[in-house]
């Protein structure tokens, strides 16, 4: 009883060594750049829910999350 849980817990091992070591990403494929040290977003202006206009600028020094949604 105990050999197939040891055989098993072997084999789950080896599985999961063997996704460590799968290649790494290809982010120039993906075409996502990679940059040190990193660089301050662009300025942009969008409209809030009330049809303000809200700068990045604006909000220097808070966190802020930025949500894109589009259907199509």
């Amino acid at each position: 009883m105990k050999m197939p849980v040891i055989a098993i817990a072997v084999l789950g091992g080896i599985v999961l060594a063997a996704s460590a070591l799968a290649a790494a990403p290809d982010f120039a494929g993906m075409q996502i750049q990679h940059y040190d040290p990193p660089k301050p977003a662009p300025t942009f202006a969008l409209p809030n829910l009330e049809g303000a206009t809200v700068r990045l600028e604006d909000l220097k020094g808070k966190m802020i999350m930025l949500v894109f949604w589009a259907t199509w």
